[in-house]
C-alpha cells in the first residue's frame, strides 16, 4: 500500500511538472487557437529606401514559416489573422569620424508601426505603433587617395547593415507576436 501511494505521488508530481508552462524557445505560441492562416500583405514604405518594404514583408514571412506553425499568405484576404505594417522613417547619422572629419562610422535608424489582427473577431491580437530599430556599420576605405569619398564602399556597407536590421526586425516582431514578450 505504501509503494501504491509513492508511486500514486510520483506520478501525479510528473504530470503537473509537464503542465508548468514551459516551452522550448520560438516553439510556443500566445495567439488564439482558431488562428491557423496568417496574411502578411506588403508592408507600407513612407520612406525614400528603395524596396525596403518588399525586404521587411518578406523576412517577416520567411520568419513566420520558418517557425512551422501557420500558414502564411501574402494577401488579407481569406485569412485568420493579418499582419499589416508601416516603415514611417529612415535615417543615417555618422557617429565618429576620422582625424580628417570625414564619418568613419554609422547609424541607421528605422521607426515602424505593426499590427496583428484577428478578422473574424475584428480585434486587435498585438500591435507596437513605435518600433525603433537601429544598426551601426563603418565606412572603411571610404576614402580614396586624394581625399575623395569612394561611393562603392559607403553603399556597399550601408546594404549590409540594413540587411542586419531587417532580420532582427522579422524575428523581433514574430518572437514578439508568438511567444507575448
Amino acid at each position: 500500500m505504501k509503494h501504491a501511494r509513492r508511486g500514486l505521488l510520483v506520478l501525479v508530481c510528473a504530470v503537473l511538472a509537464s503542465r508548468c508552462g514551459y516551452s522550448l524557445a520560438g516553439r510556443g505560441s500566445f495567439l488564439p487557437p482558431e488562428i491557423k492562416i496568417i496574411g502578411v500583405p506588403p508592408f507600407v514604405n513612407r520612406t525614400t529606401i528603395f524596396n525596403l518594404e518588399t525586404q521587411l514583408t518578406q523576412k517577416v514571412r520567411s520568419e513566420f514559416i520558418g517557425r512551422g506553425r501557420y500558414q502564411i499568405l501574402p494577401e488579407a484576404t481569406g485569412v485568420d489573422a493579418v499582419l499589416t505594417g508601416e516603415v514611417t522613417s529612415v535615417s543615417m547619422q555618422p557617429t565618429s569620424f576620422t582625424g580628417d572629419q570625414i564619418a568613419s562610422r554609422y547609424v541607421i535608424t528605422m521607426s515602424a508601426s505593426v499590427v496583428l489582427r484577428d478578422v473574424k473577431a475584428n480585434e486587435v491580437l498585438w500591435e507596437n505603433p513605435s518600433l525603433v530599430f537601429r544598426q551601426e556599420y563603418d565606412a572603411p576605405g571610404a576614402q580614396q587617395a586624394g581625399g575623395a569619398i569612394d561611393p562603392a564602399a559607403f553603399l556597399g556597407q550601408d546594404l549590409n547593415a540594413l540587411d542586419r536590421m531587417t532580420n532582427d526586425f522579422a524575428r523581433t516582431i514574430v518572437s514578439a507576436i508568438l511567444e507575448a514578450f
